[in-house]
């Protein structure tokens, strides 16, 4: 292993693989104002971005390879999209210029790369790309939906003694990738910031529901029935929000957004296997009249207990706001001085 002197800069490569190019059309709105002098200045260099960067097709292999020999050290290697190891496992579905599988490439930087990142849910679980029969077998770099796997195999660690590092979202918020990034360039990333599906703790201890503007009339069951309703979007609308690992409504997009500010549910883009629910995503599943996804740490009973008598106290502010597109009844005033 390469030892990386004090100050010197970490070099990053960005490959993208079977997806979209979302996560990358996001990080270009994170909350700086040059991507690429915010980099640098963490001390982390862009060797190459298929997107972004202006070299030919020619410099850019040579990039490539000089990553994949040794000949320049690869300390971050970003996969954004997924791995396509059809068909028959031999990756011939997506190859780069010449006859070489964009899958075997992906496996030769990843066994010298001091640290692998998948950028996006499709790189770190399939997403969307392995929805459906997924004729172009397509897995991500270290999971194969929630099955640890995928390319690079359950017992894969970097150089630096990390799995892959999963920023997973479709896409990802911009400010988890880059600050994933800076910890891992300034060497404080450990596998106890990763949870269970090796996701950054730093967004994947919270929950959507988390600062959700709803929040009031989730609290009291006031639920809306369409689109632009106000109310809770659980009971109704498939909002996943308390069940889904992410930050969206604490450090929301662009400074003000996130998809329960814009009136749409929660679909769980960070968790592995969002992309086939078994539902539509605008509806919420119920048995019996309650519904199937309940917060994920609370019994059902209580929440059935609590959610009944919750609506009974159900202020007409609250129920009637729930099922408009704007407040229609606004907040009393009372005095709120104690004596």
């Amino acid at each position: 292993m390469k030892v990386i002197q004090q100050g010197q800069p970490l070099n990053l490569l960005w490959l993208q693989s079977g997806g979209c190019g979302g996560c990358t059309l996001s990080l270009l709105n994170a909350d700086c104002r040059n991507l690429f002098d915010t980099l640098k200045s963490f001390g982390i260099n862009l060797l190459w971005h298929p997107s972004l960067s202006e070299q030919s097709a020619d410099e850019a292999l040579a990039i490539i390879e000089a990553c994949a020999s040794g000949a320049t050290r690869l300390d971050i290697l970003c996969l954004e999209g997924s791995v396509l190891k059809g068909p028959f496992g031999s990756g011939g579905f997506h190859r780069r210029t010449g006859s070489v599988s964009m899958m075997s490439m992906i496996e030769r930087l990843a066994r010298v790369a001091r640290h692998t990142v998948a950028v996006g849910s499709c790189a770190a679980f399939g997403g969307v790309t392995a929805a459906g029969i997924n004729p172009a077998d397509a897995c991500g770099l270290q999971y194969d939906g929630d099955a640890q796997g995928g390319l690079l195999g359950e017992e894969y660690r970097a150089a630096g003694g990390l799995p892959v590092i999963n920023i997973a979202g479709c896409p990802t918020h911009p400010n988890w990738v880059i600050e994933t990034l800076v910890a891992v360039a300034q060497g404080e990333m450990y596998e106890d910031n990763l949870d269970v599906f090796r996701r950054p703790r730093l967004f994947s201890d919270h929950l959507v529901h988390h600062g959700c503007k709803r929040n009031e009339f989730y609290e009291f069951k006031a639920s809306a029935c369409k689109p632009s309703d106000l109310g809770c979007l659980m009971e109704h609308m498939g909002c996943k929000g308390t069940q889904v690992h992410a930050d969206c409504n604490i450090r929301l997009w662009n400074g003000e957004g996130s998809c329960t500010r814009g009136g749409y549910a929660c679909i769980a883009c960070t968790e592995p296997g969002f992309e086939e629910p078994g539902h539509a995503f605008g509806v919420t599943p119920k048995i019996a009249g309650i519904p199937i996804g309940l917060p994920t740490d609370m019994p059902k009973a209580w929440f059935v207990a609590l959610a009944a008598l919750s609506k009974s106290a159900t202020p007409k502010r609250v129920k009637e706001n729930a099922v408009a597109d704007h407040q229609v009844v606004t907040p009393a005033n009372k005095r709120t001085r104690l004596k």
